[in-house]
């Protein structure tokens, strides 16, 4: 499994893989397989280090050897403030049409 670590402005190190790539056998190859989207996209999770939030953002297949540092960062940067900026919905309080 291959997989990448930057580190961000804020010197928050991110490590991110292929989801999926880990894993072995028919299965994993097929889990891999579906996972690829059409255009030539992959799904790539990044983990950072220091309590900050996992990020899940789609990349061209090739982003392990061709994508630049940057790019990389900038794809997490907005994945992470899409994530922000999304509402958040409170498991405590019933929602529910009348």
């Amino acid at each position: 499994m291959k997989q990448r670590e930057v580190t961000d402005k804020e010197n928050i190190k991110w490590t991110c893989v292929q989801a999926y790539s880990g894993s072995e056998g028919k299965i994993a190859e097929k889990a891999v397989e579906l996972s690829e989207g059409n255009e030539g996209t992959v799904s790539v999770v990044c983990t950072p280090n220091g309590g900050a939030q996992t990020v899940r953002i789609n990349l061209n297949k090739n982003w392990e050897d061709q994508l630049a540092e940057e790019d990389l960062l900038e794809a997490i940067k907005k994945q992470k403030d899409k994530t922000k900026s999304s509402p958040k919905v409170n498991p405590k309080r019933k929602y529910c049409c009348r």
